[in-house]
């Protein structure tokens, strides 16, 4: 008999009060007001790694939510994602406080040059001892760009040729310019790196001009796991070249499938395996010890939540001002230059201002899973099975409740019937999810990178 398929979970956060279901930072058991403490982080990693979660994968925006209503007015006074401070800042902290739990990271290829975001990553995976991953983002708030003072966001399309190239520069820094045995650390000799086993990156593209070395030598991962959350059509194609985890938002399971099997197609094209990726979806969940108490805390939820935050974070998502139209309004969904598999989804099922605030009671678009242990379990394994999905990303609903709830009730069960580990893999990160290593396999875009016979395609 096959063995079952293990649920692979991640806790998703971002380093701000409101992230996903807005709101709730006014329940009186929520803690993402100290957002801004270690302590908050510290506590999260531990209950977490309790929980044998795989990772925290932290997003991250650049930018203010501002199109809602024209401007920031319920973006922050409900704290949607605003203020938010620096994800990569968190890792070392929680990191030293676990020794297993991996770490996901968004940061936006236009943040800065790949050359110095390649030293910071290699420090991270060499102080997690591998236990890093890169969540890639390619941006789309407008708000962004003009904070920074460039002139206007760039096309949505042109955003990933962009990012493919970042990519390249990147993997000729962590994968050709170091050779695994170019650090000697030979007192006696006097040589600390052999000179003969390092070598200056030389790229001249379109976007970057790069000569010089990688500042860091190999660390375990070389590359940090790539995680992206792209589905449109060129996110897609992105994917099949450089991912390894893929973050989808689908409200059932039939879109989720839909979803992932178009991932590996893209896969396959890129002359990669189909397996060679990992697809989470974004899940909320409030589980009781009873279905009544479950439902109960639901409904407690629920006086706390702001459907109207949710819309706010929904109108920079896909670019359109919902402030305009009437609750039954017919809304001209169209691409446009932010979250085009989100403009595109709410097209299709030609949802209105109302439709959009009932399915945000919560505060967040997410499938979300009421009930008891059982319950949770049959649902989350039904999502595995016909959604065909790796994992979830467990959105937070109340902090630290919503983590501390699902291990405490959930992962029991999940384990009980083999869906879920009951300890860690030893090795990296990316050993852990794919159990082939700390390195990505040849057949990776990054290989050609790699010297082949004292060749280096650098």
């Amino acid at each position: 008999m096959a063995a079952k398929k293990q649920i692979l979970l991640n806790a998703f956060n971002m380093n701000c009060v409101g992230h996903i279901n807005h709101g709730l930072w006014t329940h009186p058991r929520d803690r993402s007001p100290d957002y801004n403490t270690l302590a908050y982080w510290i506590d999260q990693a531990k209950l977490l790694e309790r929980g044998l979660f795989d990772g925290i994968f932290i997003a991250d925006i650049i930018g203010v939510y501002d199109i809602y209503g024209g401007g920031i007015d319920v973006t922050a006074r409900e704290a949607v994602q605003l203020p938010v401070n620096d994800p990569i800042l968190l890792v070392s902290a929680m990191a030293a406080a676990t020794e297993q739990l991996g770490f996901g990271i968004t940061v936006n290829v236009h943040n800065e040059a790949p050359y110095t975001l390649a030293r910071r990553f290699s420090t991270l995976d060499h102080l997690t001892r591998g236990r890093i991953g890169w969540n890639i983002v390619t941006g789309y708030l407008d708000s962004a760009h003009r904070g920074k003072g460039d002139v206007q966001l760039p096309e949505h399309d042109r955003r990933y040729d962009y990012a493919d190239e970042y990519l390249e520069v990147l993997y000729k820094l962590w994968e050709g310019s170091w050779d695994d045995d170019a650090v000697r650390r030979d007192r006696a000799a006097r040589i600390f790196t052999d000179p003969t086993k390092i070598r200056p990156v030389s790229h001249h593209g379109e976007f970057f001009q790069v000569d010089g070395y990688h500042l860091s030598e190999p660390s375990i991962q070389r590359t940090p796991v790539l995680y992206q959350a792209g589905t449109s059509p060129r996110g897609r194609a992105f994917a099949g070249r450089h991912a390894e985890c893929v973050f989808i938002s689908a409200r059932d399971k039939a879109t989720a499938r839909n979803a992932v099997r178009a991932i590996r197609a893209e896969l396959t094209q890129a002359g990669r395996r189909p397996e060679d990726i990992k697809v989470f979806v974004g899940i909320a969940v409030v589980p009781g010890r009873t279905k009544a108490e479950a439902e109960d805390k639901r409904a407690e939820y629920l006086r706390y939540a702001s459907p109207e935050a949710g819309l706010a974070h929904f109108s920079a998502s896909t670019g359109i001002d919902f402030s305009r139209y009437g609750l039954d309004e017919p809304i001209p969904y169209a691409p446009g230059n932010s979250i085009q598999s989100a403009t595109a989804i709410a097209a299709q099922r030609n949802l209105t201002k109302r439709d959009l605030l009932n399915e945000l009671a919560l505060g967040g678009r997410y499938a979300t899973i009421t009930g008891d242990a059982v319950a949770v379990a049959d649902e989350l394994q039904s999502w595995i099975e016909e959604g065909e999905v790796d994992g979830f990303n467990l959105s937070r609903i109340v902090v630290p409740e919503t983590y501390a709830d699902f291990i405490d009730i959930v992962i029991p069960e999940l384990q009980d019937r083999g869906l879920y580990k009951t300890a860690y893999a030893d090795g990296s990160l990316r050993h852990k999810l794919f159990g082939e290593g700390n390195r990505l396999p040849d057949r990776h875009a990054a290989g050609r990178f790699r010297p082949v016979g004292r060749q280096y395609n650098i």
